[in-house]
């Protein structure tokens, strides 16, 4: 795709589960979750031109894990808002992914991906769509894409899409640190020892480096001791963490992304420095969240 006047571009955040527990299981098998999630200046980005017929390629660190099939979660997403809106108010687009966030690794990669393309083809191609419209044509491409379209601080229960937004949230600092080993998320899930966990505490009144930290330090993340037996890898990476000067590390989602809170971003980016020069192999990005109100 040639880059021009008529290319926009849009962020697709990686998502950091600060905390999930999970709560129990439906009869169909899907798990009930609470998690506290942010989202990060560092992520993926998408790229969207018109053009004379549907194109889709990858560029960036992680392309060559991407499939550029059907089964993309990106495809997935342009057709379908493509059938919700109807073939004539949705001409043919470029769309370009550049993958800077490894896949299968606990930051909701793909789903952020899914929902970049929902709200930048929504804008594109002038749909008069709402967002509750929006949002339902995320979740039938996947539980996280809800949250990922929100991309803000929020609670997430149920599956995944009962969402509430979280205000006074502060901008906090954090290095995430992935050992280059993908998880299986139903993998993990199914490795579960129990499914009937305490939900969230209450979340302080306003949350800043230092409240985030002491919450933090009474809810757990259920799925990490699972992972940590399958990817003994992520304990080295909790471990580099800590060494690193984390105010508090843990693994995030399905894993196997750990990220380490910082009180700024520049403490982040020394921590990050000094972890990529011991493991240059492994994904090291210092960053740092988005606060609930734009600023």
């Amino acid at each position: 795709m040639e880059s021009g006047p008529r290319v926009r571009t849009w962020a697709a955040p990686a998502k950091i589960n600060l905390a999930l527990h999970v709560t129990g299981r439906r009869p169909d098998g899907y798990h009930l979750i609470e998690s506290l999630a942010v989202f990060t200046r560092f992520g993926d980005r998408i790229e969207i031109a018109p053009d004379e017929s549907d194109d889709f390629s990858v560029s960036g660190r992680y392309a060559p894990d991407v499939p550029l099939d059907g089964g993309n979660l990106v495809l997935k997403a342009r057709d379908a808002l493509r059938h919700a809106a109807g073939i004539r108010s949705t001409p043919p687009v470029a769309i370009r992914l550049e993958k800077n966030l490894p896949v299968a690794s606990g930051m909701g990669g793909g789903s952020s991906d899914a929902a970049a393309v929902l709200r930048g083809l929504a804008e594109s191609w002038g749909l008069d769509i709402d967002s509750a419209e929006l949002a339902r044509i995320a979740l039938s491409l996947g539980a996280d894409v809800p949250m990922c379209l929100a991309a803000k601080p929020l609670v997430a229960r149920g599956i995944g899409e009962e969402l509430s937004m979280v205000p006074d949230f502060s901008a906090v600092g954090l290095v995430l640190v992935n050992p280059g080993m993908p998880i299986s998320t139903a993998e993990t899930f199914a490795a579960l020892s129990r499914r009937d966990n305490e939900p969230l505490p209450p979340l302080p009144r306003g949350v800043d480096f230092h409240s985030l930290r002491n919450w933090l330090e009474v809810t757990r993340n259920d799925l990490q001791p699972a992972a940590l037996a399958m990817q003994p890898a992520i304990g080295r990476a909790l471990s580099w963490l800590d060494k690193a000067g984390s105010g508090f590390s843990r693994m995030s989602g399905s894993g196997a992304t750990c990220f380490g809170l910082f009180e700024t971003g520049n403490v982040a980016k020394r921590a990050a420095a000094e972890i990529r020069s011991r493991q240059p192999d492994w994904f090291v990005a210092a960053t740092r969240s988005m606060a609930s109100e734009a600023g």
